[in-house]
């Protein structure tokens, strides 16, 4: 699927319709804004493979991060061979929810939005699903739809393009699809142009880490089958490629990558022992960086993926599919730069609110995967 974003499309009216407020904290501000300013924020985002959530208020420079939960539950998982949900994925995400819920009532969270992405949006029993979320938790989610999840990504990293560039290829791995989106340099004298007015092309490919684990495997990954995956992953993106650099110059850009496979990369390339968000967000990597990288992930047997502690159990049989994918972007959209974002939707949710409500006086730093 691919499209393009207008000033006053149909993802302004969506978010406007779906944002929602929950119990408001006791302020004495008197002004409508200065009590908005010190209001809560929360977003979630419920994903193929993860369940994430950011509590934040605005601040001079962007976001404070309050709380943050993430656990990797499977929702997607053998989605894509029985189109649905099972009872086990179901329960493991139910009670990542209540920990999400509980967490926003206790910080008396002030506005808040929950989205699903393609899991949900994929499933049969995707609505009824979100029911049940409803009946356990008294959590209101509601599925987004393909143009919305890449825009929110955009909106959640652009301020880690390089400004001197002419574009970016800004990409999102997720479990169950991947959202790629061409985003125009800002222009404007201020620097301070929607990012929404900057998104020239996007696409969301219903491929991801999960989906592509349960139709290649993930444990045991022969060179042949990681190219089988990366050449699945191209003929997929080959539409979006043609129509990117028959409508727009594609001069100097770079690539800027979120996604727990970029940061696994990120965090292997550096030799960390552990996974550390200060050392990964903003990295820059070039070509061979890249290379040396995936190259070290691929050679790794699946217990050393397991004992990696940028990897780790959770991830070990997802990573190498994530590598197909980025190696089907780096070789459909050649670049020499890819900078790597920790941070995504849940900053885009985020962004959007408190921009909305007058707030937003910067660019956010993320609560890490």
């Amino acid at each position: 699927m691919t499209g393009r974003v207008g000033r006053r499309g149909a993802i302004h009216a969506q978010e406007a319709a779906v944002e929602h407020r929950v119990a408001l904290c006791p302020s004495r501000a008197t002004d409508p804004v200065e009590a908005r300013r010190q209001d809560l924020y929360a977003a979630l985002d419920l994903g193929t493979n993860n369940c994430r959530l950011l509590v934040a208020r605005p601040s001079s420079d962007g976001l404070q991060i309050v709380d943050s939960f993430s656990r990797i539950v499977r929702l997607g998982e053998g989605l894509s061979v029985t189109g649905r949900l099972g009872e086990a994925a179901i329960a493991r995400t139910l009670a990542a929810l209540s920990i999400c819920r509980d967490k926003i009532a206790a910080r008396g969270v002030g506005r808040s939005r929950l989205i699903a992405t393609e899991a949900c949006r994929a499933a049969g029993n995707g609505p009824a699903f979100l029911e049940r979320v409803r009946a356990h938790t008294g959590l209101e989610v509601e599925i987004v739809d393909r143009e919305t999840e890449a825009s929110l990504a955009a909106e959640g990293c652009a301020a880690l393009a390089d400004a001197a560039a002419e574009g970016v290829v800004l990409f999102d791995i997720g479990g169950g699809s991947s959202e790629i989106v061409w985003l125009d340099r800002d222009r404007s004298a201020d620097g301070d142009r929607p990012v929404r007015d900057r998104i020239r092309a996007w696409t969301s490919l219903p491929l991801g880490v999960v989906s592509l684990a349960d139709r290649f495997g993930g444990v045991d990954v022969s060179p042949d089958c990681f190219g089988a995956m990366v050449r699945h992953v191209e003929a997929a993106l080959s539409p979006f490629a043609a129509q990117v650099k028959a409508e727009h110059r594609c001069g100097r850009f770079h690539l800027l990558g979120t996604s727990g496979t970029v940061t696994t990369v990120a965090g292997v390339f550096l030799g960390l022992p552990r996974y550390d968000r200060r050392r990964v967000d903003g990295l820059w990597m070039d070509r061979a960086d890249v290379d040396d990288a995936v190259r070290r992930v691929r050679a790794m047997p699946f217990e050393a993926r397991v004992a990696n502690g940028c990897i780790g159990p959770d991830r070990a049989d997802l990573v190498l599919g994530g590598c197909a994918i980025l190696e089907a972007l780096r070789r459909t959209f050649p670049s020499e730069r890819l900078r790597v974002a920790d941070r995504g939707l849940r900053e885009g949710i985020l962004i959007q609110m408190m921009s909305r409500d007058g707030v937003w006086a910067g660019r956010p730093a993320a609560a890490g995967r």
